[in-house]
């Protein structure tokens, strides 16, 4: 048996392995590597080429927009028709339909936000406990949007009254990212037609990270400003009078421009109607009125040509005159039959246009 001392002397004594020769003992005792990986030929076909994702959208709209070219033009006429009417027609008439535009689209975005409360609320920030107060600033702010001031394009995040707040976590991502990425969509866009491009906008919103509770709402005031970016006399583009049908389109984009070009087509038939019978009622108001004295009949004439539902308290704060002034002058327009009483309640009474 071998003493300690002996081990140590042999452990000493013994030939010294070089590196190499230790790592080839070691790969041979590894008996279960594969072998020299053999290169294989490169024989497979090349894969189709990527295009930038923003590059093929905008080539799936453009395709929509040829397939659909007819119809396309039959809107865009229409549209012209009706903002060469507004440009010709009184001020009040743009009131008047942002005001109605505002409130289907509430109801579109699930606010449901009637047409006598928006009025309430914009004319004198009346408001009741049953209303939601968020649901009528939404509201209000999509009258702001559709009566005039700078439109999308200039600053969105300002036209959308949003922005980043000072402290945000660095793993979030910033709304002026998502609003620029946007833009670049829209402006790559920009050989197509803003009725298209409004299109491809408002069902973009959503996938860019733009959505919030009622952006809905948002997408669709942006979407009809776009619209009518090139007009002067109509500030935004109908959308939901005609029933909001074509916000309410899914598929792909052949299938959404379609919905898309029938709703707008819809909705301008339905503001151009509606300027008729307003337009035919201020004439015969006027006729009647003429034996009229005093500025109340005049300035509630014209008043009821710009707000689809009129109180006396709005009315009095609006024209500057005296609440019996106001009372005494809808009592005669009512029984003249040029207004009508739609509350049927003692109290908080509206009128509109008998139209």
């Amino acid at each position: 048996m071998k003493t300690q001392a002996s081990a140590l002397t042999d452990y000493f004594n013994a030939p010294l392995i070089t590196i190499e020769e230790d790592e080839d003992a070691r790969e041979e005792d590894l008996w279960f590597l594969p072998g020299p990986l053999e290169e294989e030929p490169d024989d497979l076909p090349p894969g189709p080429r990527a295009e930038p994702p923003d590059t093929a959208v905008i080539e799936d709209w453009a395709k929509a927009e040829g397939f659909h070219a007819v119809r396309l033009a039959k809107v865009a006429g229409r549209l012209g028709a009706l903002d060469d009417r507004l440009l010709r027609g009184p001020e009040g008439w743009r009131h008047r339909l942002a005001l109605i535009e505002a409130a289907d689209l509430s109801w579109f975005a699930g606010d449901r936000v009637s047409s006598d409360r928006l009025a309430l609320w914009i004319s004198m920030r009346l408001s009741g406990a049953q209303d939601d107060p968020n649901a009528l600033a939404r509201a209000g702010w999509a009258v702001r949007r559709l009566t005039g001031g700078p439109g999308p394009k200039a600053d969105l995040a300002a036209f959308l009254d949003r922005r980043d707040p000072e402290t945000i976590e660095n793993s979030a991502e910033r709304f002026e990212d998502r609003v620029g990425a946007w833009l670049d969509v829209m402006a790559a866009a920009a050989e197509l037609h803003p009725i298209t491009r409004a299109c491809m906008g408002f069902h973009l919103w959503s996938l860019a990270g733009l959505g919030q509770h009622g952006d809905q709402m948002e997408a669709a005031v942006t979407a009809s400003r776009i619209a009518a970016s090139d007009g002067s006399g109509a500030i935004f583009a109908p959308l939901a009078m005609g029933g909001a049908g074509g916000l309410r389109v899914s598929g792909l984009p052949p299938e959404r421009l379609v919905g898309w070009l029938d709703g707008m087509n819809s909705a301008i038939l339905t503001a151009m109607r509606h300027l008729d019978d307003i337009e035919a009622w201020a004439t015969r108001a006027e006729a009647m009125t003429a034996m009229l004295s005093g500025r109340t009949p005049r300035a509630l004439r014209q008043m009821l040509t710009e707000w689809p539902l009129v109180s006396a308290p709005m009315a009095e704060a609006m024209t500057g005159t005296s609440r019996a002034a106001v009372q005494r002058n809808l009592t005669w327009l009512e029984n003249k039959g040029l207004v009508r009483e739609v509350t049927g309640q003692g109290r908080f009474r509206m009128w509109r246009a008998a139209i």
